[in-house]
């Protein structure tokens, strides 16, 4: 009813509109934001209008084409700010972008849907790519028919519990250099090697509800090390508490003997290899391997 009555208001010739942006992180944080001169409200959400958001013309087309925009605003510690940027707090974030009227915030209509793609900052403002729904079509989707497992670790396909005792240890780090590798304790009941492949989640900090993924872990003679892939994209500490969770290498035999859950291995580990396509007739009369007497 809403998106009828504004057009009706729009075939009047005057019109007060404005266009209100909702943005909602990937760890939940919902953010509103216009580019009239003033706040408006609606559906339970605030848009603030002291950020100086505005967007470029939004390219819609039919068929499985991706809508696509960009939008444009200053960067503020209170509102959009470069360090959660760059902790990539915003990759992925969902965007719902409406046309409002502002006099009756009642009478409106959404323009699109979709999610933030590149950031871009310089000269204390963004730019950030709109991508629409029809983006995650481009993506590839099919069964891989291979001898490792495809399924990511505690996923729906997978369905090992994560929060099980012995699959992940809370803890604070001890020592943490360049954002990347961070020093434990003894880890009692945890063999070298069981996070390796694994994913640590902060608890607590700066960094608090950033991820990365583990690359070695390993015992030294300080203690335990747990090293990630990459740094994280915002300041951790000694003293932060983290979740390290059990990391798997996708074979037959670590989700057998490490996880007991060969009913749900989602790989085929009897798959012949690529050797079978050199395999060729013989005649010879012994075919066991052995060398000839």
């Amino acid at each position: 009813m809403g998106a009828a009555e504004l057009h009706v208001h729009l075939a009047g010739g005057l019109g007060t509109v404005a266009r209100c942006w909702a943005v909602t992180r990937a760890d939940g944080v919902a953010l509103g934001f216009t580019d009239h001169d003033r706040d408006l409200a609606f559906d339970g959400q605030s848009f603030r209008a002291d950020t100086g958001l505005s967007a470029k013309t939004l390219q819609q087309a039919t068929g499985l084409s991706v809508d696509n925009s960009e939008a444009m605003g200053a960067l503020r510690d209170d509102a959009l700010s470069e360090a959660d940027i760059e902790a990539g707090r915003f990759d992925g974030a969902e965007v719902v972008c409406w046309l409002v009227n502002w006099q009756d915030v009642s009478q409106r209509r959404m323009l699109f849907r979709g999610s933030i793609g590149e950031i871009r900052r310089a000269g204390g403002a963004f730019h950030a790519e709109l991508r629409g729904l029809t983006e995650a079509l481009n993506r590839p989707l099919g069964r891989v028919y291979q001898a490792p497992c495809t399924a990511v670790l505690g996923d729906a396909s997978c369905r090992v519990d994560l929060g099980e005792p012995g699959y992940f240890h809370e803890g604070a780090a001890v020592q943490v250099q360049d954002n990347r590798e961070l020093l434990f304790g003894a880890l009692t009941g945890f063999e070298a090697g069981w996070f390796q492949r694994g994913r640590l989640v902060v608890l607590s900090g700066a960094a608090q509800g950033l991820t990365g993924a583990i690359k070695r872990d390993r015992f030294s003679e300080e203690g335990r090390r747990i090293e990630l892939w990459l740094p994280l994209g915002a300041t951790l500490v000694a003293g932060d508490l983290v979740r390290l969770e059990a990391g798997c290498d996708k074979r037959f035999e670590t989700c057998r003997l490490k996880f007991n859950n060969v009913l749900n291995f989602q790989g085929f580990p009897d798959i012949p290899e690529e050797d079978w396509m050199l395999v060729h007739p013989t005649r010879a009369k012994a075919k066991g391997g052995g060398s000839r007497r």
